[in-house]
């Protein structure tokens, strides 16, 4: 137990110091009192040569009623003072021991004058200065004895106990009240630690604005500040923005009723000057007795509140780009939709080209690199009011509001072209195309949100098929070409598995000989319900949808497994070479170097007597990551031969840094190169190229003997056309391989 000094502990509260000065005022209003009476009783009853002690008396009267308004709430804080007054009670006692031995009706006022002053100091010191102005008072009343006329002993005696009992009485009650207080202030400090443990502040205005209590967290949230919070200094600290919310949170709470909570959020100032929001919580305690104010507890949820915001964030923004997501487009769309029912709600559909290829060759990160890339190229195409989202994927989205079609149209070509400039990549340069789809709402007010995304997707989709790095706007007529598509889709997977596919054989010869040199493989389809389908009919939506890549796998295995048959069956086909179309997503597949050599090796054939054959459009996305492809192809052994030359945008330049073996003149060079001089020259140049290269060249779609004529005397090596035989069986060129063709 904490042991205090005569004039309590080292420090006292608001409350103590009250109650110190309420006992001080109680007793000086007495003792002003009583000496009062004293001084009058001098003035009228005493001899006249003592009525002079009436001034003196009536001074200290006077000087005790001085104590009733001095602010002793303050003076008592200080130690010196509260051990100052017990000097003054002290001179209580000779003052009372003079007046009853000068007036002998004062001595009956001495026992109960000392047991007032006894029982005022019990009520503020300890026992110990209780016990010895008890003693003093004893004391005193002994030294009247001799004064005492008719003393009778036992009366004296009994005097005596019950003054010492009142010594005893008054020390215990003291020793209790010590013993309350300090309950009383462990109780509080008590409280205080775990308030001061507490993250919440907690704060007590009273009903006239003062502040009544101040947790010692609200120092930490607050700091100095925490004083401010009040009707009259709330503007300080609050933000302004929330300002008028609290003041309104703060007025119901002063108007509602006793018990009432109220809960709201604000920000407030911290102390490092940033702002900290905080869950404000008021519970109305004005009319309790106990305490008249508004209690309110404050709590930092900033990292709640910055949780919240991630968790919101990561709900509806996409983490690579910072664009927002599917979910927060959507969101958007249909409340645009249904704000302008029937207004113009445009939404354009984009989707990068050929995206997997470049995660499968160059790597995911690459690809995010992309894709940031290309987000921040369409962001700076659109308004600050439009909408750019990416849906997932490869796809974007975009979603504007009071734009004509003509104006979505400009837009459309915008981003085509910002997106089209070369993308530095793993140190080269990849070209990137789009693929936009357009719809808008205007003039159908019963377009739903749905609606018009799927309409955008339609028409999206529209531009793929159209050859990419296009926009479409959306027509009706499309919801049967999609079906039309989509079942064309699952036909082509079902002939797949089936091997509804067959495969024709060309020949190709020596332009001077007429000897079989070798057969390229053309698909055919063989549709149960359409019969023999040509290319033209399903390789463009199977370059759409992914299906060509499986297709050309299968061919290619098929043409191997077909050529090692003709040379097991006869000793013609020894020097016979295999050639092989690739489509553009196939010779991008990442899995295409190990596809052509398992089809070699499977096959049991020789690798230089497979050709694969590209055309220069496949090469000019990626020059340099196609450069690689083919020279990964060329390490397994096979010839490369690039079809269609001339009809491409590939540079000579490039075309010298390839590892081909053959030039495949275009067949529309090859129409007029007997009548037309400019073809002449063109197919001259091309074979002139060829031989500086130390190439061979092929003339594909040779149809008449002056053709043939023609390009014999240019010099190109080998030819290919209906002149020399036109697609077939394996049957019908397993009968050419002992012949030598002969024509005119």
């Amino acid at each position: 137990m904490t042991h205090w000094a005569a004039d309590g502990p080292p420090v006292i509260d608001d409350l103590e110091a009250e109650y110190w000065a309420r006992q001080i005022r109680i007793g000086a209003a007495i003792g002003a009192g009583v000496t009062l009476l004293g001084a009058v009783h001098v003035a009228v009853d005493w001899p006249p040569a003592l009525r002079w002690w009436a001034l003196p008396t009536a001074a200290f009267a006077l000087l005790q009623a001085v104590g009733l308004v001095l602010p002793w709430a303050r003076f008592v804080r200080r130690r010196a003072i509260r051990t100052g007054l017990i000097a003054g009670w002290i001179t209580h006692l000779p003052v009372l021991y003079l007046f009853a031995s000068v007036d002998p009706h004062g001595r009956m006022l001495y026992v109960p004058g000392a047991t007032l002053a006894l029982v005022t100091v019990s009520a503020l010191h300890s026992p110990r200065v209780v016990a010895g102005l008890g003693v003093a008072a004893v004391g005193g009343y002994l030294l009247l004895l001799p004064r005492l006329t008719a003393t009778n002993l036992s009366y004296v005696g009994m005097v005596v106990v019950l003054m010492v009992s009142v010594v005893i009485v008054n020390a215990v009650n003291a020793q209790s009240r010590r013993r309350l207080d300090e309950r009383r202030r462990s109780t509080e400090h008590r409280t205080e630690l775990l308030l001061e443990a507490s993250s919440d502040a907690v704060i007590a205005i009273g009903v006239g604005g003062d502040m009544r209590y101040v947790s010692p967290s609200a120092e930490a949230l607050l700091g100095g500040g925490a004083t401010a919070i009040t009707p009259a200094g709330i503007g300080g600290l609050v933000h302004p923005d929330d300002l008028d919310r609290a003041v309104a949170w703060w007025q119901a709470l002063q108007a509602a009723p006793a018990g009432h909570k109220g809960r709201t959020e604000a920000r407030v100032r911290h102390p490092d000057g940033s702002w900290a929001f905080l869950d404000v919580i008021g519970t109305n305690r004005a009319e309790d007795p106990d305490l008249t104010a508004f209690v309110i507890s404050l709590r930092d949820i900033g990292t709640r509140r910055a949780l919240e915001e991630q968790l919101s964030r990561q709900a509806f923004t996409d983490p690579l780009t910072g664009l927002p997501n599917r979910a927060l487009f959507r969101d958007r769309l249909e409340h645009a939709v249904a704000r302008l029912r029937g207004g113009a709600v445009t939404v354009l559909l984009i989707d990068l080209d050929d995206f997997k290829l470049v995660n499968d060759n160059l790597g995911h990160s690459a690809g995010d690199e992309l894709l940031t890339e290309i987000a921040n190229r369409l962001r700076a195409q659109v308004r600050p009011a439009d909408t750019l989202a990416r849906l997932g994927g490869d796809e974007f989205a975009i979603l504007v509001e009071d734009l004509d079609p003509a104006a979505a149209v400009v837009l459309a070509e915008r981003l085509l072209h910002e997106v089209r400039r070369p993308t530095r990549l793993a140190s080269r340069d990849i070209d990137t195309t789009l693929s936009i789809g357009i719809a808008t709402s205007a003039g159908l007010a019963d377009l739903s949100a749905e609606q018009l995304l799927r309409n955008a997707d339609l028409a999206m989709y529209a531009a793929k098929r159209s050859g990419r790095n296009a926009y479409t706007v959306f027509e009706p007529a499309m919801y049967h070409s999609v079906l039309e598509e989509a079942q064309q889709r699952v036909d082509m997977e079902r002939a797949i598995e089936q091997e509804q596919f067959v495969v024709l054989y060309q020949p190709v010869v020596d332009m001077h000989t007429s000897r079989l040199t070798a057969v390229e493989a053309l698909v055919r389809w063989e549709h149960p319900r359409d019969g023999l389908l040509s290319p033209y009919t399903f390789i463009a939506n199977a370059e759409a949808n992914g299906l060509i890549v499986p297709l050309g796998r299968w061919v290619l295995r098929h043409a191997c497994a077909q050529l090692a048959g003709w040379q097991r069956a006869t000793p013609a086909a020894a020097g016979l070479v295999m050639n092989v179309n690739l489509s553009a997503r196939q010779f991008q597949d990442a899995g295409l170097v190990a596809d052509v050599a398992a089809a070699i090796s499977d096959a049991g054939i020789a690798p230089g007597s497979l050709t694969l054959e590209i055309t220069e459009s496949m090469l000019v996305h990626d020059i340099d990551g196609a450069i690689e492809t083919l020279y990964a192809l060329r390490g397994l052994g096979v010839h490369l031969a690039i079809d269609d030359f001339g009809t491409g945008y590939s540079s000579l330049s490039y075309l010298k840094r390839l590892p081909v073996d053959i030039i495949k003149i275009d067949r529309s060079f090859v129409e007029q190169v007997d009548t037309d001089a400019g073809d002449t020259a063109l197919v001259d140049a091309v074979v002139g190229l060829g031989q500086a290269l130390r190439m061979r060249t092929v003339a594909e779609g040779i149809e008449t003997d002056g053709q043939w004529a023609r390009l014999r005397e240019i010099g190109c090596d080998h030819g290919q056309g209906f002149l020399f035989g036109r697609p077939s069986n394996a049957e019908v060129v397993g009968q050419l391989l002992s012949e030598t063709v002969e024509v005119g």
